[in-house]
């Protein structure tokens, strides 16, 4: 059976010896000169039997409602310690070694050998689960490292609020977006004055979505009257509610109401894209007919230049004559 290795350490003259009894034929010895340059300063003495963490592992996590979330921290020279993960907001215990410790189940931590990386899986992440949770490992002091939980919402809104105006006999299109959702809402329903809006009893209704890397809901009424207006609400399955208050207004100028709702007021976001379209070509056409007037006079006057060198110089007998 090979000895075990003994570490002596000192330093004499500016060197670093280090003496290894590796074997039973005698000791080897390794000089290392410091070098002034170097400002790299160690985090933990390499020979030290006592536990210490990898710094470099992630201390900022950030996980989705509804899925997983994993918090790593990875210890050296553990030992017979054993390592736990205690939610900081309430010192709460959640698990010891590999065993949960907490009646929530969906907290467990697992252990990988091969990199002494110890793993706390969160399922169904919660917005209750965000803040911190410390890994520690039971020595003397007790030593923890910190790692910080974030957790994304999935946050509906609608296009063109808060206020929306609209002229009378136009269509209301109403565009309810979902940002953050790992999945598409399984339903949204559209409420109207606190009244889930019926898309089978009212054949002005009409409803589709659009799936990508956000998740789209439309709502178009046609025909709009007066007894259209009032509060509406988006409420996809996945996310909190979101509202707009809709003004229906006699005449063809809604814009006059409020400055805000030049583009809430339009038709369908395809208007939107062909008043932006068109702004862009009378821009380019403008610069086009600015350049264009630039060369002209510049040309002219070269031109004139030119005519002004060409013509003869008039004599003093000319002059007399």
């Amino acid at each position: 059976m090979e000895p075990l290795l003994k570490h002596l350490i000192y330093r004499r003259n500016g060197l670093n010896k280090v003496f290894c009894d590796a074997s039973l034929e005698g000791y080897h010895e390794f000089d290392d000169i410091d070098d002034p340059s170097d400002n790299f300063i160690p985090t933990h003495d390499p020979f030290s039997l006592d536990p210490f963490f990898d710094p470099n592992v992630n201390q900022n996590v950030t996980a989705l409602v509804g899925k997983s979330a994993y918090l790593n921290c990875v210890v050296k020279n553990l030992g017979n310690k054993t390592v736990s993960w205690i939610r900081h907001r309430d010192l709460h215990i959640l698990t010891v070694s590999t065993y949960t410790y907490t009646t929530d189940l969906r907290f467990q931590t697992t252990h990988h050998r091969t990199t002494d990386e110890w793993t706390l899986q969160i399922k169904w992440v919660q917005k209750r689960d965000a803040g911190s949770y410390d890994c520690q490992v039971s020595s003397q002091p007790i030593k923890s490292y910190s790692v910080d939980l974030n957790v994304i919402v999935p946050t509906a809104f609608i296009l063109g609020g808060p206020e929306y105006y609209i002229s009378k006999g136009s269509t209301i299109n109403l565009t309810c977006i979902v940002k953050f959702s790992p999945d598409a809402p399984s339903h949204t329903f559209w409420h109207f004055k606190d009244k889930v809006l019926s898309f089978e009893t009212e054949p002005r209704l009409s409803q589709f979505t659009e799936n990508g890397e956000t998740f789209t809901n439309y709502l178009l009424i046609r025909d709009v009257n007066v007894k259209d207006t009032g509060k509406y609400a988006c409420a996809p399955s996945n996310a909190e509610p979101a509202f707009i208050m809709v003004h229906v207004v006699s005449g063809e100028n809604p814009e006059a109401y409020s400055s805000s709702s030049k583009l809430s007021s339009c038709c369908s976001p395809y208007t939107i894209f062909s008043l932006t379209l068109s702004l862009h070509l009378l821009c380019n056409r403008t610069y086009s007919l600015f350049r264009a007037k630039i060369h002209f006079k510049y040309h002219s006057k070269i031109a004139n230049l030119v005519e002004l060198r060409n013509e003869p110089m008039l004599s003093v007998e000319n002059v007399v004559n």
